[in-house]
């Protein structure tokens, strides 16, 4: 992909030799290749031209529950870039040669194209119906699959978005398994008002419009992180940091875009010179996915509050030494330590790097200067003060690029495991992914858990709570009841509680958490469904 990051480069690098050490009977998954997928705008059949906003929010949607199924797809500044290289206009209509020719461009292996219809439904003539018309163009096998159909009401466009992608994971992977039910339960759905102020927004021509819409967005749906990531970016180019750190810091810490707000809402914090803040954000992207341009942006967040960021720099400088910058800014570090001989080795390093960087050379000067163990002082009257650099770009595509190589080492060193490690360690993922409402992500890892241990009660238990959480009551029962044959735990009985007491069953539910209590006698949860089952007249033995 052209978009490929030196920070990327050695994550494929670290994948390799990671695979080296992989036995040959281990179940590694693909590497990206294979996977990566391009979703073009859909084409608007309904003659209607200002529908057409539905046709950009395809990308969007499909997008996300394609990464939540393990693919890597193209973002839309690359769609742009491809475009732009290919000399055409963004609103131009590709055909099946230009398409193809995108791909290739783009390295994706499929490419996902599609149109729409919205009339009248025959059946309520008050409400509109959109009905979807997608294939999967396979690049690799030239083969454009038959017609992969929906339809819903136009007020839950977002649900036959779901339901499209659904059937797209399952035509590009025939080993997909997730449930559709799953895909229609996945966070993100908003007010088909704030959905089309949104898409609207994201995909403006000028910047007046694009602040316009996402803040009507946000001003309809508060909580869409979506529109508040779009949101906060676009305040942050406008320089009004403070309104953009406002933005940002609402997306909430388990949400999948939460790396990329954070990161944003890193600079613009540190351009507000809230140097703790920035230096927190910095920080809690770093913890999730280390690569050296965030490690190097925290540890400008540290040296900034006047303390050491020498390990920062270090970190960073380790994981890509071929960076000047990084080099540059542990010797300024170094130097503030008074560890001149280690600065001069580092100024020197990035020099060999960068020859004509003239804040460098005038660095090695200053410390040809001092004698050996001289901290440089900010504040001297000789007025030198070289200030550390921060990266300033995210590259949507390389973070997640990177974060899903690491998705890829981490199974391939789960897949070294004795099968029951395995199935403890992916439901333990699962569980996580549950927490975070990540559902589509949450099957996933229980499916590779049940795969590796059919008879993990722990695993039947989390798929019971993720049926549950999707709206599938039966399955639900099912899962917890089979959890329970294999060992008795609290966590299937709490569904089976959940479950009674919704059906109105408070015997059921009351015996149900009775046991649940035995088991583990301090369960907030239980101890909470019998509060609710006493308010109701219902005593729990």
């Amino acid at each position: 992909m052209r978009s490929l990051s030196k920070s990327f480069a050695l994550f494929l690098a670290l994948v390799a030799i990671f695979a080296l050490t992989t036995s040959a009977t281990a179940q590694v998954p693909a590497e990206p290749g294979g996977r990566v997928v391009l979703v073009l705008p859909f084409d608007n059949h309904s003659g209607n031209p200002s529908l057409n906003w539905i046709g950009d929010s395809f990308p969007d949607t499909l997008n996300k529950r394609l990464n939540s199924a393990g693919f890597l797809t193209i973002s839309h500044d690359d769609r742009e870039f491809a475009y732009d290289h290919m000399g055409l206009p963004v609103d131009f209509k590709p055909t099946r040669a230009t398409t193809i020719r995108m791909a290739e461009v783009l390295d994706a292996n499929f490419v996902i194209i599609g149109s729409y219809n919205v009339q009248p439904d025959p059946a309520n003539g008050k409400t509109n119906r959109i009905t979807i018309q997608a294939k999967v163009l396979s690049v690799d096998k030239l083969r454009l699959s038959s017609g992969i159909g929906d339809s819903a009401e136009l007020q839950h466009l977002f649900d036959a978005e779901n339901a499209v992608a659904w059937k797209v994971a399952g035509v590009m992977d025939p080993h997909f398994s997730a449930s559709e039910q799953t895909f229609l339960a996945a966070q993100g759905a908003v007010p088909l008002p704030a959905f089309e102020d949104y898409i609207r927004g994201t995909n403006a021509a000028t910047d007046v419009e694009r602040l316009k819409r996402l803040q009507a967005a946000v001003a309809l749906a508060p909580d869409d992180a979506d529109a508040l990531l779009a949101l906060g970016k676009e305040q942050y180019a406008e320089r009004n940091f403070d309104a953009a750190a406002a933005s940002l810091a609402k997306v909430p810490t388990t949400d999948r875009l939460a790396l990329e707000a954070n990161f944003y809402l890193g600079l613009a914090r540190f351009n507000s010179a809230d140097y703790p803040g920035a230096q927190k954000a910095f920080e809690f992207v770093a913890g999730k996915l280390p690569l050296p341009e965030v490690v190097n942006n925290e540890g400008v967040a540290v040296s900034r509050q006047g303390k050491d960021g020498v390990a920062e720099f270090r970190r960073a400088s380790a994981a890509d030494p071929s960076d000047e910058d990084y080099h540059y800014n542990l010797a300024i570090a170094l130097f503030r330590r008074g560890d001149t001989d280690a600065a001069t080795l580092e100024v020197k390093d990035a020099l060999k790097l960068k020859p004509g960087d003239n804040e460098a050379i005038e660095l090695r000067s200053q410390l040809k200067k001092v004698a050996p163990g001289t901290r440089l002082n900010a504040n001297a009257d000789n007025s030198f003060s070289p200030l550390e650099r921060i990266r300033r770009n995210y590259s949507e595509t390389g973070f997640r690029q990177a974060a899903f190589q690491l998705d890829q080492v981490r199974v391939a060193r789960l897949a070294l495991l004795p099968a029951i490690q395995r199935a403890v360690e992916y439901t333990q993922l699962g569980h996580q992914y549950l927490t975070e409402g990540l559902l589509p992500e949450a099957e996933t890892q229980l499916q590779y858990a049940l795969a590796a241990n059919p008879n993990s009660a722990e695993a039947h238990a989390g798929m019971a709570q993720l049926r549950e959480a999707s709206g599938d009551p039966v399955k639900a029962r099912a899962e917890a009841k089979t959890s329970l044959i294999m060992k008795p735990n609290t966590s299937a009985l709490l569904v089976l509680a959940r479950l009674d007491l919704a059906d109105k069953q408070l015997a059921a539910s009351a015996n149900d958490v009775s046991q649940a209590l035995k088991i583990e006698p301090t369960s907030a949860e239980a101890i909470a469904l019998r509060m609710v089952l006493q308010q109701r007249g219902q005593s729990v033995p």
